[in-house]
């Protein structure tokens, strides 16, 4: 079997293709694999420390902005969707793949265009409950459109759609609780878990600096927050308020988290951004959540995928334009002093979560081929 997999820009569309391939090596240890990457994306470097071959072709997005700079670009734009496309051609025509599977980004629409233009199996994965553009362009050419989530159906009307799910990591599906408080040496106090992302989130980082301090002066909850490569103020900033790090064992205060599934296991509650690939995982463990957005994002998707949580009342939402360190220690102590109200979450969350993602994926594969 020959596998063409194409998806990048953000590692919600990089990490869904690679536990595809990782899923699809394990069953056929005889398959060829072959990823198509933007030049310059991050997929360069994510995709062949997973041990796969990556080639390139060079796309990009079209710019609202009406400026002569966004005029420009879009100028550019334009001219790379006719170069991508033969430059995608050449690649598969190349490879020769048996199917293509595309995970979203950019660089997806020529590569499965293309692939389905040559008669090629196509297939496109869609993590979010509000899809991209690039796979709502895509749905009506390919054989199927796997999705995360019941909620996105609605905008694939006419296409072939199954619920496959998100490839959540096996780490996370069989992380214990009471072992993994155990390891970090935690007693029975609530755990906060709280990150935005590698970079960190500002606002977040802002808000959650709040919440870590009090618990720093009445030791009231135990908090692992992680603030990220731009949020290196954070530590200096708990200092200069009277919070003592080193003396606060019920504080642990990082750059980034290198052991989530630990971490998570071990919370009570989650503070976070609304990536697709963090709430499935936040959903296999039937974690209760604050989520907050970004409203940095294409298409808004965040808020989509939060609200499709909130809606199962599995989650609570606070958007980041109402964002302050009042409301989030506000909401966090009305969460955390309601064991029924947590249950309830965590019940609900674990309804929405799919855990055999990989397995359904492969089967709609088989199913193709056949």
């Amino acid at each position: 079997m020959k596998v063409l997999l194409a998806g990048g820009g953000t590692a919600g569309h990089i990490n869904p293709a690679l536990a595809i391939a990782g899923y699809i090596r394990k069953k056929r240890p005889d398959a060829e694999f072959l990823f198509i990457g933007n030049k310059g994306g991050m997929e360069q470097r994510l995709v062949p420390q997973a041990g796969f071959e990556i080639r390139s072709i060079t796309i990009s997005g079209f710019q609202r902005s009406m400026s002569l700079k966004s005029i420009a670009a879009n100028a550019r734009t334009v001219r790379r969707t006719v170069t991508s496309s033969i430059q995608a051609k050449k690649i598969i025509r190349e490879f020769a793949p048996d199917i293509c599977i595309g995970t979203g980004g950019y660089v997806s629409g020529p590569v499965v265009r293309e692939a389905a233009r040559m008669g090629i199996p196509c297939l496109i994965h869609e993590q979010n409950a509000y899809p991209g553009v690039t796979n709502k362009m895509l749905a009506r050419r390919v054989n199927k459109v796997m999705l995360a989530v019941e909620a996105a159906k609605t905008y694939f009307k006419g296409a072939d759609v199954v619920i496959t799910g998100n490839p959540v990591r096996g780490e996370i599906l069989t992380a214990d609780r009471a072992a993994s408080r155990k390891e970090l040496g935690l007693d029975q106090r609530p755990l906060i878990l709280s990150f935005g992302g590698s970079l960190g989130a500002q606002k977040i980082n802002e808000a959650v600096f709040e919440l870590v301090a009090r618990s720093g002066r009445d030791g009231r909850y135990q908090h692992i927050h992680a603030y990220g490569k731009f949020g290196g103020w954070f530590p200096e900033k708990l200092k200069e308020s009277g919070v003592d790090l080193e003396n606060c064992k019920n504080l642990d205060i990082r750059s980034y988290i290198d052991n989530m599934s630990v971490c998570m296991a071990a919370a009570d509650l989650v503070i976070c951004r609304a990536g697709a690939i963090t709430l499935s995982e936040i959903q296999a463990m039937g974690k209760p959540a604050i989520l907050i957005p970004s409203p940095n994002v294409a298409e808004n998707h965040q808020f989509h995928n939060a609200m499709a949580l909130v809606n199962a009342g599995a989650a609570e939402i606070i958007e980041e334009s109402d964002l302050s360190g009042e409301a989030l220690i506000e909401k966090t102590d009305a969460m955390l002093k309601n064991a029924e109200t947590l249950a309830k979450f965590s019940e609900n969350c674990k309804k929405m979560a799919i855990t055999n993602a990989n397995e359904r994926i492969y089967s709609v594969i088989k199913q193709v081929l056949d």
